[in-house]
Order: structure tokens, then sequence, then C-alpha cells
């Protein structure tokens, strides 16, 4: 008798560049292991699979204290939540952190999408928080299945790993 397939849940409530990379990085890994893969996208993690908005995920200076200096040479520099909310900062925090990730040859958010899909990974959008939000089914990626909360907690009753991410 073989062994049974592993499954993970992961729970994205975030949508933030910064918080777009954990459920699709876990999720590509553990289906690149051989692994079940199921993604709850809710609230703001909706617009991780948003056609439209997926493009435009910003990282927020403000509030996010591990953030790095803007200039590299000024490690002990501390950006004050103040600065975060100058206009611009946004836009630099958020090219800063693409040019990281292309640096490290990390591919895009869509990139992550397509390799989910490629390999299977279930992606779930909370029906209840699309009607919150006013957003459609047809403002999703193709693969996006909407689906309600009883929907994915029978899918992560079945998990090894649950993660809220």
């Amino acid at each position: 008798m073989g062994e049974k397939t592993k499954r993970l849940a992961l729970v994205a409530s975030k949508g933030t560049l910064d918080q777009a990379y954990p459920p699709l990085i876990l999720a590509t890994a553990a289906a690149a292991m051989g692994w079940e893969v199921g993604i709850f996208f809710t609230f703001y993690g909706l617009y991780i699979l948003h056609k439209e908005r997926l493009e435009r995920l910003q990282v927020s200076p403000i509030g996010n204290p591990a953030m790095p200096p803007p200039i590299p040479a000024l490690p002990a520099l501390k950006v004050p939540n103040v600065l975060g909310a100058l206009p611009g900062m946004t836009a630099m925090a958020t090219t800063m952190m693409k040019g990281r990730m292309a640096k490290a040859k990390i591919p895009s958010i869509r990139e992550f999408l397509d390799l989910c899909v490629e390999t299977d990974v279930q992606l779930f959008a909370c029906s209840t928080t699309m009607g919150v939000m006013g957003i459609s089914q047809e403002e999703l990626i193709p693969q996006a299945r909407c689906a309600g909360a009883t929907t994915f907690l029978d899918y992560a009753a079945d998990a090894d790993v649950t993660l809220f991410v």
C-alpha cells in the first residue's frame, strides 16, 4: 500500500506585494514535493487573484518596521512611520522590493500564480469576501474557484499542514 499524499492548506488574507509571496512560495514548494495544495484567498488576499490588481500590488512602508533602509550604505538608518506617509514612499518601497526580488531571481506574483496552476494548486476565492468587497468571478484569474468557508474547511480538515500566512 502506497504512502498517503500530504496535503497543505494555506490561508492568504493580505494583499500587499510582500505578503503575497509567502503563500505562493510555500504552495509551489509543497506542490514540487508532490503534496496536494490549496490556498484560500480572503479579504485583501483576494487581490492576489484579481486580474488587474495582482499586477499592482504594493509594499506599505507604514507599520513595517522590518523594512530595510532605502539607502543600503546606511544600514543603521531607521525609517520612522511618519516618513512612510510621505507621497511617493509606497512607490519607492514597492520598487525596492521588486528590485530585490528580481536581483534574487525570484518569480513575479504572476509567474508564481502560473506555477500554482501548472502544479494543480487549488486557488479558492472566498465567496463571502468577494461579496463584501464587490469582486466578481470574472475579475479573478480563470483558475480561481469561488468557494465558501465550509468548502475550504472541508479541504483543510484533511490537511497535514495548515498555515495562515
